[in-house]
């Protein structure tokens, strides 16, 4: 049976990649430092994942995998991946660093003829080539084994759409989950060699277009509402958009980001207004009872250079193009501060609170004080440290 090992057994990798992973065939053997999701995943031999939709309910049974505390056992884990067909993660961004060793360690023990696949399922764009460069630095692989590397793992980037709402409480190991999903990889890597069979997914010979289209789409669009709803007092993105004032300006966000793909990407203008109406549709779900606060947290890499909303308003601003309401989202995204469980939105606080606006700008956005967006960001900045936290 082909084997697939999966480093992150949270809600993500046990809700969604396990179980596209389990429908494609691959026993799935999970990795992660948690104890006690290990210890659970260890001691159970199945979990139901639940997807909801607006035509109801649907669950599925998850069975045919292991679990490794890749704290405690690493040379297992490695052994693993020694002889594994695939390997992806779902950790985090910042976490890929502290992955990648051990990934070069069982890419480097590998006597497998096929190239391992080796797929990181984050929201960020080019995350497997971020984890790729990790696993390629010296102190991971010798630089006299880079020449062939390519006979042994290939990375391929991939974009992944599909939300993880608040769970029930003791739902335990159970995940609850949206049942739309779109997993969209590079198939480029795989010259030579065919791609992993997996179900559901598409493989693109440019993957681009669809980050970007889902980044600036669905997470501008998501993360708009949860700032907007978080300051009005809502507690729901379905409260958020149910509310006729924050529903148009997350549509008015979202008709600059379309005006920035159909000009970059060449989707037609129709199509990238079903794909925003069926987004809008989709984050208004009442079933999902999605948080706003949840979907709020880790600001900091949310108003980063390359996310949701000062990727797309850069862009914009350097062809000469409207950001009014990008900018009206980031000021909600500066005022999400001391948000209790968030650990950025305290770092936030204490970022605005203890730095000119225009050191805020640099440090948090990463925007050159030339940069076309430079001095909006500013003055968002400015009217957030007059005002605190509250609109």
């Amino acid at each position: 049976m082909r084997k697939a090992l999966h480093f992150g057994a949270g809600n993500i990798g046990r809700g969604f990649v396990a179980e596209i992973l389990h429908k494609s065939g691959y026993e799935v053997v999970f990795a992660d430092v948690m104890d006690s999701i290990i210890s659970e995943l260890q001691k159970t031999s199945t979990y139901t994942v639940t997807e909801v939709g607006a035509e109801g309910e649907h669950s599925n049974k998850i069975t045919n995998y292991r679990a490794i505390n890749s704290k405690t056992n690493e040379a297992d884990v490695i052994k693993e991946i020694e002889e594994a067909d695939i390997v992806t993660c779902a950790v985090g961004p910042n976490i890929l660093k502290f992955i990648a060793p051990v990934i070069a360690k069982g890419i480097e023990g590998r006597k497998v003829e096929k190239p391992l696949a080796v797929i990181a399922c984050e929201n960020a764009i080019g995350a497997t080539d971020t984890l790729a460069s990790h696993i390629k630095e010296e102190k991971n692989t010798p630089q006299h084994r880079l020449g062939d590397l390519d006979r042994r793992a290939r990375f391929a980037n991939s974009a992944i759409d599909r939300i993880v709402p608040k769970q029930d409480e003791n739902a335990g190991l159970n995940v609850k989950i949206e049942s739309f999903f779109e997993w969209v990889v590079d198939k480029s890597p795989f010259h030579g060699h065919d791609h992993p069979n997996l179900h559901g997914v598409k493989w693109v010979d440019d993957l681009t277009p669809y980050i970007e289209r889902k980044l600036y789409t669905v997470n501008t669009g998501h993360a708009a509402a949860a700032y907007y709803g978080h300051i009005r007092g809502k507690e729901t993105i379905h409260a958020a958009m149910a509310d006729k004032e924050i529903h148009n300006i997350v549509q008015a966000a979202l008709r600059e980001t379309s005006h920035l793909i159909v000009n970059k990407h060449g989707i037609t203008v129709q199509d990238q207004k079903d794909y925003v109406d069926k987004i809008v549709k989709r984050i208004s779900n009442p079933h999902l009872e999605d948080v706003v606060e949840r979907v709020g947290r880790a600001p900091l890499r949310k108003l980063s250079r390359k996310e949701r909303f000062i990727g797309p308003a850069s862009e914009l601003r350097e062809r000469g193009d409207n950001v009014e309401a990008l900018l009206g989202a980031v000021e909600m995204a500066f005022r999400f501060q001391n948000v209790e469980g968030d650990e950025e939105s305290a770092e936030l606080a204490k970022i605005v609170k203890e730095h000119s606006a225009e050191d805020v700008v640099s440090k948090v956005c990463g925007l050159e004080k030339g940069h076309a967006l430079y001095k909006d960001i500013v003055k968002v900045v400015t009217k957030v440290q007059g005002t605190g936290s509250k609109a």
